[in-house]
């Protein structure tokens, strides 16, 4: 274990490939510090989104062709956008501004600003509800839309690395959620990765 954490620099998600950068982000820590309030978690749950060979991608970028613009950026910046006109999902723009990949966060496990968190879920204790899916995660570390295009590396949205290391063992590759839409070719991609045992996962399919 590191002795001390480290934040983790744009050129960690600049790197081409988008499934690497998905598997890496598990054991890493998200910050937000929202109004002054810092809240973390760890990393417990991705999802990778390439520009290449993913129908889902192809028809998110013909469908929110405007908000889309938010992946055609450097790697490191943030793209959110909400469904079900509730849950903003948070992603990670990664490769460069001509590969509009992105990893999406699906699951923390709670860390540091836990009665925050709790506050902002409207929850009396800490469980798997409260940071396990990308909706509900992106409400308890206070992620909105205002984020979208904001570096992940800066004082409001960033990672950390405290010197964890995932064995591949560890890992349960799987099929994405909710891709039905987009054929089974994409919906069958096992590009959702989770750390075994963990409890803080979201719902398996």
């Amino acid at each position: 274990m590191a002795s001390r954490s480290q934040k983790l620099p744009a050129t960690f998600f600049q790197r081409p490939d988008v499934l690497r950068i998905a598997q890496d982000l598990l054991g890493k820590h998200l910050y937000t510090n929202i109004d002054g309030v810092v809240t973390a978690g760890r990393i417990v749950e991705t999802e990778a989104y390439r520009h290449e060979g993913d129908h889902s991608l192809t028809l998110h970028l013909q469908r929110k062709r405007l908000q889309a613009q938010g992946l055609h950026v450097p790697g490191g910046h943030a793209y959110i956008y909400t469904v079900y006109n509730r849950y903003a999902l948070f992603n990670i723009a990664t490769h460069d501004a001509t590969h509009p990949d992105a990893v999406l966060i699906r699951a923390v496990e709670p860390a540091i600003g836990i009665p925050e968190m709790l506050r902002r879920r409207g929850l009396p204790t800490a469980k798997r509800a409260l940071t396990a899916g990308p909706g509900v995660l992106s409400q308890a570390l206070g992620i909105t839309t205002a984020l979208t295009g904001l570096a992940v590396t800066g004082e409001v949205l960033w990672f950390e690395d405290h010197g964890e290391e995932v064995a591949p063992a560890h890992i349960i590759a799987s099929a994405r959620v909710g891709l039905e839409y987009a054929g089974p070719e994409a919906a069958e991609l096992p590009w959702r990765f989770r750390l075994r045992n963990s409890q803080w996962t979201s719902p398996a399919k």
